[in-house]
């Protein structure tokens, strides 16, 4: 990863050699080696060697570099932080918003810096007021961006801003237990529906013994929830949801299945789950 115009005033490559196959071309005067995996990481690091020194990348760009991988693609914009008063025009794919950093900022001993763990989830839960921001604080948590009792601190502490209200309102329903995003969702859901409170990736066990963990259980009804993902219908991963089924059958447990299309219309599942908590 390498500025065009220093590989040629240094004597590294010249002008032609620039253009040829070898180098990847990520945006005016940034290159990087053409093997390298096109994806929002890398865009962060060339969008890094252009920015403002006194700047920070931020956000959704942040969170990628700190592990969490999933929340942005190669297209999708770099966001920097830039402080008050530091004006900066990048072109396209870069998204800027002026923010006081406050020291709240890390690097790799390179050029590349970024906002800390529990900043970085803080800006995020502070720009959105639904679910979806719940949604983004519990994947935060699962990939260990940051931890969900550092953040409600930071939360706490915040005056009222922009967006506090929205960051309060997120950490007080995330619970950082989700093993995906529709589990938070389906979750949300229940706490909305009046039905009994489930409890959250639960441990069953049968004469002591471990039977399964599920991903939301009444145990005084032995009664499991369980989301149906598309991963569960990869061949290797259908025996051993069967075995793992048989036992909590056998544990005395009733296991209710929810898939994608039940969370569109989720009125058919509360009425069922209602029905068998009756019973």
């Amino acid at each position: 990863m390498f500025r065009g115009t220093w590989a040629v005033a240094a004597g590294v490559l010249t002008k032609d050699e620039l253009r040829s196959g070898a180098w990847r071309r990520l945006r005016q005067d940034v290159y990087a080696d053409a093997g390298l995996p096109v994806d929002h990481r890398l865009m962060a690091r060339g969008v890094s060697l252009v920015m403002p020194r006194s700047a920070a990348l931020g956000g959704r760009t942040a969170a990628v570099l700190w592990g969490a991988a999933d929340l942005a693609r190669a297209e999708d914009p770099v966001e920097v932080v830039v402080p008050p008063g530091r004006r900066w025009s990048p072109g396209p794919g870069v998204a800027v918003r002026s923010a006081p950093l406050r020291g709240d900022v890390v690097h790799d001993g390179s050029w590349l810096r970024w906002t800390a763990r529990v900043r970085t989830a803080v800006d995020l839960v502070r720009r959105d007021g639904t679910d979806e921001a719940v949604v983004l604080l519990d994947g935060l948590v699962r990939a260990r961006v940051a931890d969900l009792a550092a953040v409600r601190a930071a939360v706490a502490a915040l005056p009222r801003c922009r967006g506090s209200a929205y960051a309060r309102r997120a950490v007080a329903l995330a619970d950082g237990l989700a093993e995906s995003p529709q589990e938070t969702r389906l979750r949300l859901l229940l706490h909305r529906s009046g039905l009994p409170l489930p409890v959250a990736q639960y441990e069953v066990r049968c004469g002591g013994r471990f039977v399964a963990r599920v991903d939301f259980a009444w145990p005084e009804h032995r009664l499991a929830l369980e989301y149906d993902g598309a991963w569960h219908g990869a061949p290797d991963q259908l025996p051993r949801d069967r075995r793992r089924l048989n036992g909590l059958t056998s544990a005395g447990w009733r296991v209710h299945f929810v898939t994608k299309g039940d969370l569109r219309g989720p009125d058919d599942l509360l009425r069922d789950l209602a029905r068998a908590l009756d019973r």
